[in-house]
């Protein structure tokens, strides 16, 4: 079970890697052109910039555009993602259907050493095999999921000595309060400090 000093049994769950990793996730985001993007709150401070320095990008997918600069040796791309938009992801599942429905307190171990604790309110097919396994284009984005990029990156780079464990509890009240001793406990490197 997990090596911690606190009073939890935690089961290994399985995880099951596909195909190869693959990079560049942004340039897939085609569904708004540079002009609808800068139109968000988020994107705000880019506009006069953007608009400045690339003229002729307005109707262009999203994607398309920042590959473009990141093509060309352009780094203003990397302003529109998150700090783990631009890295190299792989595909990953839990395959165990007893654990696809679960929900409670799951970690990560990179070769027995405990690297992340994480919650899961919903089910673990949703937080694992649609979130941290598979990265979407949305994602890469400053307004999409940067923990799901952080982790499944740090998971494809330790693939072959990643193990995921999980604390399985009903309660959302009980699995918040879980979550929260284990980090202060553990202080997991793979957690992003918040505050």
């Amino acid at each position: 079970s997990l090596p911690v000093t606190l009073q939890y049994e935690f089961r290994k769950v399985d995880l099951v890697f596909e195909g190869n990793t693959y990079s560049d996730v942004f340039c897939q985001k085609n569904n708004k052109t540079v002009s609808e993007t800068l139109k968000q709150k988020r994107y705000a401070k880019l506009k006069d910039e953007t608009q400045i320095k690339y003229p002729t990008s307005a109707d262009m997918p999203l994607g398309e555009f920042l590959l473009s600069l990141k093509s060309a040796g352009d780094p203003f791309y990397v302003r529109f993602l998150n700090k783990y938009g631009d890295l190299t992801y792989s595909i990953f599942r839990i395959s165990d259907s007893e654990y696809l429905d679960s929900k409670g307190v799951y970690a990560y171990l990179c070769g027995g050493e405990l690297k992340y604790i994480g919650r899961c309110k919903d089910s673990m097919k949703k937080r694992v095999n649609q979130g941290y396994g598979k990265i979407h284009p949305k994602n890469c984005f400053i307004d999409g999921q940067a923990t799901n990029c952080h982790l499944n990156w740090r998971i494809t780079a330790e693939s072959s000595e990643v193990t995921l464990w999980l604390y399985e509890l009903d309660l959302d009240a009980e699995i918040e309060s879980v979550e929260r001793e284990l980090i202060g406990a553990c202080n997991p490197p793979w957690n992003i400090k918040r505050g």
